[in-house]
């Protein structure tokens, strides 16, 4: 830190005040600058309690884990200890980011198993798992899952869709694991069941850094079937109000 001076030194590019008084240090500053770069704070990662058979899908865990931390976001996700919500939790704790764990009471003793990391919150049931995880997060990722990995990321489409919320979805098609439910919604499209635009509000990728892109990039272009306004969500205790600027906590 150099001696203080009175002098004021103006805003950078981020619109933070600089003082000629305090300097960061290049670690901490590039750590702001790359904060201010993202577009979020907190990112929610769907899979599941299992690996899977092949290495690869645990392989993509880590690879994601480490491209949240790189990007400086944090993580909420089912709450499990093991399998690939083991993973992913681990790594980005691991690397300094914050980890926000959901689960209801009834699966605590199925998928928590020795030590846990971040925060853990217990909820009463699958509804409100998902609510909070919606109202903490800035984007949804899914990665490699079955039945609730694949419901928690349609839900979350179909909440697009509706209008009651703008972010991202992204689909983490690791191996080409997603290639038949993609191709699923294509032909929802030729046949007439999903609008066009709509089938947009997916966005995927076969790697973790090229999906971040994507989904920094992301801009809603389907037509919403109600707007955001009109939808009374409290009662499941997802806000509207973090679609309009404010940050979760």
């Amino acid at each position: 830190m150099k001696q203080k001076t009175d002098s004021f030194g103006g805003f950078n590019e981020h619109g933070l005040i600089l003082n000629k008084a305090f300097e960061l240090d290049p670690v901490n500053r590039k750590l702001m600058e790359d904060k201010a770069k993202n577009k979020f704070n907190r990112v929610c990662v769907f899979c599941g309690s299992s690996s899977g058979n092949r290495t690869v899908f645990s392989d993509a865990a880590l690879d994601l884990g480490h491209e949240l931390v790189k990007r400086r976001i944090n993580l909420v996700y089912g709450g499990g200890s093991v399998g690939l919500m083991g993973l992913i939790s681990q790594t980005v704790h691991d690397g300094g980011c914050h980890v926000l764990g959901v689960i209801p009471t009834a699966l605590l003793p199925l998928e928590i198993s020795g030590h846990t990391v971040g925060e853990l919150i217990s909820v009463s049931n699958m509804h409100e798992r998902k609510a909070e995880m919606a109202r903490q997060a800035d984007g949804f990722i899914a990665l490699p899952g079955g039945y609730g990995t694949m419901e928690e990321l349609l839900e979350m489409i179909t909440w697009a869709q509706l209008g009651i919320h703008n972010k991202p979805v992204g689909l983490l098609n690791v191996d080409g694991y997603y290639n038949p439910l993609l191709a699923l919604f294509d032909n929802s499209v030729a046949e007439g069941f999903i609008h066009p635009t709509a089938r947009n509000i997916v966005v995927s990728a076969s790697t973790a850094k090229e999906l971040m892109v994507k989904m920094e990039q992301y801009t809603p272009s389907h037509e919403q079937v109600a707007p955001r306004e009109s939808w009374e969500i409290n009662p499941l205790g997802y806000s509207t109000q973090l679609d309009n600027g404010d940050q979760p906590t």
